[in-house]
């Protein structure tokens, strides 16, 4: 159940909000519940269009952000009035990393929280519903007394659970299809949805677990991606030139490591990925 509620988003950059809760009662087994709602970024070119449509500027947050925090409120009140002991929630490095005032080259942790305002000028919605929620869930957390804990991946691949392709597993298909012959050679914090399976599992289980903890495994750029692709599946069609395009963003997880946690190689979360892209008939 637990590697359920991380793949249902994962923090993703993508298309999709979705708040994942575990907790648990005095008496009952541990369960996962995940909230969703549709966030396309206005901001971005390939979204453009979706801003011409009547009203959708105006009544996005009201119809779309509103309903996906009242959703992780609504969990948070039933879990609370069921005595749950402790909340554990998926959130994602989103609601981390969109901080103009954090330092420069100073990897990002959990002190950081993106800026609302700037999510809203920017039409970064799917980032500002993960902000909004997972604050949201704390101050439901301090006025209550609830034991609410985070976790927040950075883009999490690995294999399906599913027949249908999510966001995050989109962008390794397209390497492996060469949609495009130049990509450009991001730095790609990466996390495989086992490891945050496994992170899940830790905040739920350990006594001393509290507040956030950024899920990311070492970062990788996406030249060195490709070559490791390259490398297992020779056969694939991969794009050939790279981009250079300043990216500083990096995450620290070492607040989740001293916990206990621990991530997969690059290779085996990689070759994992595409078998299972293979069993589900969405890659030949």
């Amino acid at each position: 159940m637990a590697a359920a509620a991380a793949a249902a988003d994962g923090g993703a950059r993508g298309s999709s909000s979705s708040s994942s809760l575990r907790a648990t009662t005095r008496s009952a087994a541990p369960c996962a519940i995940p909230v969703r709602a549709f966030l396309p970024r206005f901001g971005n070119a390939k979204n453009a269009h979706l801003k011409a449509l009547e009203g959708a500027g105006e009544s996005f947050e009201e119809e779309v952000i509103a309903p996906a925090v009242t959703g992780t409120l609504n969990v948070l009140k039933a879990c609370y009035e069921a005595k749950v002991k402790r909340v554990v929630m998926v959130s994602s490095v989103a609601a981390v990393s969109n901080n103009p005032n954090w330092p420069k080259g100073k990897l990002f942790d959990e002190d950081s929280w993106s800026d609302e305002d700037l999510c809203r000028k920017g039409e970064d919605w799917y980032f500002l519903s993960k902000t909004l929620a997972e604050r949201e869930a704390f101050a439901y957390a301090a006025k209550t007394g609830l034991d609410i804990v985070t976790i927040c991946p950075s883009l999490v691949i690995g294999p399906l659970m599913q027949s249908t392709v999510n966001t995050s597993s989109n962008i390794l298909l397209n390497y492996l299809k060469g949609e495009r012959d130049t990509v450009e050679n991001k730095l790609r914090n990466v996390v495989d949805v086992r490891d945050v399976a496994d992170a899940l599992l830790l905040a739920y289980e350990n006594p001393e677990a509290s507040g956030r903890y950024i899920c990311s495994s070492k970062p990788v750029k996406v030249s060195d991606m490709i070559s490791v692709l390259k490398t297992l599946y020779p056969m694939y069609t991969y794009p050939k030139n790279f981009t250079e395009v300043e990216e500083n963003t990096i995450y620290s997880s070492e607040k989740l490591q001293k916990l206990g946690w621990t991530f997969r190689p690059l290779e085996k979360t990689l070759g994992d990925s595409v078998e299972s892209y293979k069993a589900s008939g969405v890659l030949n």
